[in-house]
Formats: C-alpha cells, structure tokens, sequence
C-alpha cells in the first residue's frame, strides 16, 4: 500500500503531461478509405479505377459418347478454329452398328421390291377376274348362265381386289420400314460421326484433362478451352460509384505487364446484388465493405486483332467513368501496340 501511494503522483503527473487524442479527419471517412483500399483514383473528377485481372470464358469440351480415347490431338496452349478436330473415341462398335443399319436399309428396300411384285401379280388376277365377272353377268342375263356361277365370279373378283389392297399396304409398309432404317442408319452416322470430338468455338487449349487409352462416360471434359471472343475484367465498385453507370458506357484497363497501353473496353454487366470484395482482390480487413461487380469487356473486333497475346489472369486496373461526358484524361487515351 505504501508502494502505491508512492505511484499515485506519478500517474497524475502523467495524465497531465500526456496530449488528448486527436480526432479523427475527415479525409478518412470509410468511403475514402473504400476508395483507396480499391486503387480508386477519388482526383480525378468522375473517373474511378479498380483492381481486376483479365479473365475469359471456358468451355469444357467433353464426348456425347462413352468410349475409348484413341488419340488426343490438341496440346495446351495450342490456337484452334471452330470444327477442327481435338480427340477421337474408338469408333469400333459404331462402324459395326453402322454397318447393320446399312443392312437393314438394304432389307426394307427388297421388302419393298417383293411387295411391288406381289402387287402387279394381284393386279393381273383381279382384272382376270373382272373379265370373267362381266362375262358371267351377260351369260346369265341371257339365261345361259346360272345365278351360282355369277356368285362365284363375284366373290372371285373381290377376292381379287382385295389382294390388290393387301400388296397395296405391304408397299407402304414397307417404303416406312425404308425410312425407319434410313433414321436409324443416320442416326447411327451421326453418333460416328460425334466420336471425332471437334472445337466448338475458336479459342485456345486451357487444359488438356484425358489421355489416349483412357475409358470416359458421356460428358467427360477431354478438354478446356479459353473462348477468345469473350474476355473480360472484373472490378468492384461501391454504390455511389455504381448507380451511375449503365451498360454500354466506355471504359479503360491497363494491364500491370503493359503499363504503357491503354485497352479499350465497354461496361457489359453491372450486378444488382452487393458482395464482399473478393479474396483475390484484397486483404481480409478490406472485404467487410461491400461493393457490386461490374464486368468490362474488351470489344471482340480487337480481341480479333491481338488473340496471339490474350493471357487470362493478367492483372490491372479497370477505370469507369461516373458521367459520360467528362473527358478521359490523358494518361487514360487509348494506346495500342502496332
């Protein structure tokens, strides 16, 4: 207790010497440190700027069929046109079932030819037995001829007709067993035709994910491709940055590996929902404040241009301006390599 009435001066003496805490200023506001948390650029009137990274549309290129993979032609990395041929399915099994369509398409045909001839044999007895019909009638007008004898030439010549219907029928019959096997024989074609799996779209190899030798099920990825006509970035902005733009607005992006380039680019997608930022973008303490996504695409006629040296994953920083008619400033003019 002595001890502590020794200290007890001290104390005082230091709460006196010590300066009340400053107040806080104004420059930092949770907005302005929004702003600089997200690189924004709060001094240039109207223009903001956020981090990104260059991304764009994969496409998983998978067999309708399951199989074998025989052979794998694409390599990542590789560029290829729509249609051009990746992997191949074993085509065994198919070729074989193909070869039976074929056979039955060949079946139907002669069961077509067979009913055709039936049907000119029908067609020569009935109108044998028209003849005798008519001939029966006049005998029996004139009384040479017997009631029974005009009946059994009657019942003989619908006898008759009727075959003609029947061969009539098989003929239909069998011109729609031709179309079924020809369905089949097509349908057949074209799942051999499937198992050369082919680029749906111009793009680049992402992934090369299944090896020759390999059994997969139906929808396996066999590869990932990079669609090059759609590429984008991006950036998170708060509120009062957001609500002022609409899709469509001009916007910019320099890349951190080309700092001297200035890239095109259009507002395409603004969300309608508030998120933390995400991991990839900044730090923990940072993602507490919520923003909205907004997606920058690169027109598709300059992505045409310059698709040798599209890399996704390419981070920078995506500037948008809140007003359309405030100017870009110089440091954001569009610069192209030649």
């Amino acid at each position: 207790m002595p001890a502590l009435r020794r200290l007890a001066p001290l104390a005082a003496l230091a709460l006196v010497l010590l300066p009340p805490l400053a107040a806080p200023a104004l420059a930092d506001t949770s907005f302005t440190a929004l702003l600089d948390r997200l690189r924004h650029s709060p001094e240039e009137n109207g223009i903001y700027g956020s981090n990104g990274r260059i991304e764009a549309q994969t496409v998983d290129v998978a067999s309708k069929y399951a199989g074998r993979i025989t052979e794998v032609r694409a390599e990542e990395g590789d560029l290829l046109a729509t249609g051009a041929p990746v992997a191949q399915i074993d085509t065994a099994d198919a070729k074989a079932q193909l070869t039976a369509a074929k056979a039955s398409v060949m079946r139907a045909e002669a069961a077509k030819a067979v009913a055709e001839a039936t049907l000119m044999q029908a067609q020569s007895a009935r109108d044998m037995a028209q003849t005798t019909y008519d001939r029966t009638v006049k005998l029996n007008q004139s009384g040479t001829s017997s009631q029974s004898t005009l009946d059994d030439a009657t019942n003989a010549l619908n006898s008759a007709k009727a075959s003609v219907a029947m061969a009539q029928a098989q003929i239909a019959d069998a011109v729609a067993m031709i179309a079924a096997a020809e369905a089949d024989q097509e349908q057949v074609q074209l799942a051999l035709d499937d198992l050369t799996i082919t680029a749906p779209l111009r793009g680049r190899v992402l992934y090369r994910l299944r090896e020759p030798g390999e059994v997969i099920a139906a929808g396996t990825p066999i590869l990932t491709m990079l669609d090059l006509s759609n590429v984008y970035m991006n950036v998170y902005l708060p509120a009062s940055v957001v609500g002022t733009l609409t899709v469509g607005d001009e916007a910019r992006m320099i890349l951190d590996p080309v700092p001297d380039y200035v890239i095109p680019a259009r507002v395409t997608f603004v969300s309608p929902q508030s998120q933390f930022t995400p991991k990839n973008v900044e730090t923990a303490e940072q993602r507490e404040e919520l923003v909205f996504r907004v997606k920058l695409s690169v027109p598709r006629a300059l992505l045409r241009q310059f698709e040798a040296q599209i890399k996704s994953g390419v981070r920078g920083i995506g500037y948008v301006r809140t007003r359309t008619t405030t100017p870009w400033p110089e440091r954001l003019t569009v610069t192209l390599p030649e």
